[in-house]
């Protein structure tokens, strides 16, 4: 949504707000949601067929779509990309959730593939999704939990894109191959098509990169549906990449 001029500029910030609740309500509720749910809840300065409008723009510039069955939208694959590049606010994992995270390391973990068996399981654990850890000094191989949360965010019709999904997990070089692609910034988003994966092309993946003593790449991936809760993701992937960098180099 450019912003070319004053007036342009406060159409648009309007647009990211409403975009931005839609995205947020429906990451949080998978129900598509209605103007006049966002003039209730928000309390915005908008009328109920201002935001009606908006919706119908955003729609039309292809940031959300609206179900047939329903009166309200739901984001499409950019509108999410939009969110994740422009409106998503990092948000602060919990001083208990840091602890935890650290006492899941003072166990005695004592090899590499343990250390990374237990990043695995912890990413999961906190996002609910299916998390993947691999590293160069091990390859060909990747740590992987949380496959029984792919039930959980996959509507139950959707059985034969269940099984897509898990033959993708068994297949380790493909899912390397994703993983492993360069990334710009340490944490990067791939949303749907953007993963260039049949299989998965129906789910996002937040990926992030670390280093161990010996100067080599690791990877932390997580992956979700594309309504996956980005701030929550993005703030475990960046705290946990940073807590098992510390204790690879040190190991």
């Amino acid at each position: 949504m450019k912003k070319t001029g004053q007036g342009h500029l406060t159409d648009s910030r309007r647009k990211d707000a409403v975009l931005g609740i839609v995205v947020n309500e429906y990451i949080k509720s998978v129900t598509p949601v209605s103007s006049g749910y966002i003039v209730k809840e928000y309390l915005l300065d908008l009328s109920s067929a201002t935001v009606r409008n908006i919706l119908a723009e955003l729609e039309k510039e292809g940031y959300l779509m609206h179900p047939h069955t329903s009166a309200g939208r739901v984001p499409t694959e950019e509108g999410y990309r939009y969110y994740v590049d422009n409106l998503m606010h990092e948000i602060n994992l919990l001083e208990e959730e840091k602890r935890r995270i650290q006492e899941e390391y003072r166990q005695g973990l004592r090899d590499l593939e343990a250390i990374l068996e237990k990043t695995s399981e912890v990413a999961s654990n906190l996002t609910h999704y299916t998390s993947i850890v691999a590293v160069d000094d091990i390859p060909d191989k990747i740590f992987c939990r949380g496959r029984s949360y792919l039930v959980e965010y996959t509507e139950p019709q959707e059985i034969l894109k269940i099984r897509h999904i898990l033959e993708a997990l068994e297949r380790k070089e493909h899912i390397l191959e994703i993983i492993n692609r360069n990334l710009e910034r340490k944490i990067e988003i791939f949303i749907g098509h953007e993963l260039a994966a049949f299989s998965i092309e129906s789910c996002s993946m937040a990926i992030s990169r670390f280093a161990t003593k010996s100067g080599s790449r690791g990877r932390i991936a997580v992956l979700g549906p594309t309504r996956m809760d980005y701030q929550r993701v993005v703030s475990t992937l960046e705290y946990l990449s940073n807590v098992i960098e510390g204790i690879l180099i040190r190991h």
